[in-house]
């Protein structure tokens, strides 16, 4: 094979209609044939129904899954990695909080590719248009763990998720390799969407009706990265797209659209 595609999409916990949006995702998933798919506001609930989104979404398609909890408080809320190929292990690192009551993570994952070793990892950083600061602290935090277990020799790193950030915002700024937030570190992912998308690529859209309720701004927040490409041409952005953009039987699969990319292997 020659390349491989990555999706992301934040599937809004157990908000709204759950069981037709899981139908929804279910068939966007179909669709896509991704790889490798990094999901974030994933649920797990020990008690009561004793659901757990990441098995009920990977269920019957393929897909080996790991999940990773942000936090447990009678129910747990985190992050989860599907992958086509077996999933060798996979790590959680709580991510900074500063004054933030919220709790985020960073869930870290090496995947058995027919082409090496593939480290992936998935992220959703904190939500509020105040707390660009927060996500400074937590992008940086997020450098340290990749450069610590992905350092360079194998396939380029490929991290994903909900940053609740735009493009121009200096924590992606940073993840891109365009500022240093003034700590004296740096990084660089390709943003496969900058790279090889089309038109503004919004993931948060007033389109969504779930979103739209929101009253906020349509724009770009959802991104696929990958450290490439490297010297032996892995890791190159080849395309880029929206999806999980369109209703199925009348229901949007999330009040976010998500984000595939392709890349060369």
């Amino acid at each position: 094979m020659s390349s491989m595609r990555v999706a992301t999409l934040n599937i809004w916990n157990r908000g709204g209609p759950w069981e037709e949006r899981l139908a929804a995702i279910r068939h966007g998933l179909r669709e896509l044939a991704a790889d490798i798919v990094g999901l974030q506001e994933v649920i797990v609930t020990p008690d009561g129904d004793r659901l757990d989104q990441a098995a009920a979404i990977a269920d019957g398609l393929g897909y080996h899954f790991a999940y990773g909890a942000s936090f447990v408080e009678g129910y747990s809320f985190g992050n989860a990695v599907l992958s086509r190929w077996p999933i060798v292990r996979h790590e959680v690192t709580p991510l900074p909080r500063l004054e933030s009551t919220e709790r985020r993570s960073l869930l870290s994952s090496v995947i058995a590719a027919p082409f090496g070793e593939v480290p992936f990892f998935v992220t959703h950083l904190n939500w509020k248009f105040d707390e660009g600061h927060i996500r400074e602290a937590q992008v940086l935090a997020i450098a340290d763990v990749v450069k610590a277990q992905a350092p360079g020799e194998g396939f380029p790193a490929i991290l994903v998720g909900d940053m609740n950030a735009e493009p121009d915002a200096d924590e992606v700024r940073f993840l891109r390799g365009l500022s240093s937030l003034g700590r004296g570190k740096s990084i660089y992912f390709a943003d496969c969407f900058a790279a090889v998308g089309e038109g503004k690529g919004a993931t948060f859209s007033r389109k969504n009706p779930y979103a739209a309720i929101l009253r906020e701004p349509d724009r770009r927040i959802d991104y696929v990265f990958v450290r490439g490409p490297d010297d032996r041409g892995r890791g190159e952005p080849l395309e880029a797209r929206v999806c999980f953009d369109a209703p199925h039987e009348g229901t949007f699969p999330s009040d976010h659209f998500g984000v595939v990319a392709t890349v060369s292997v």
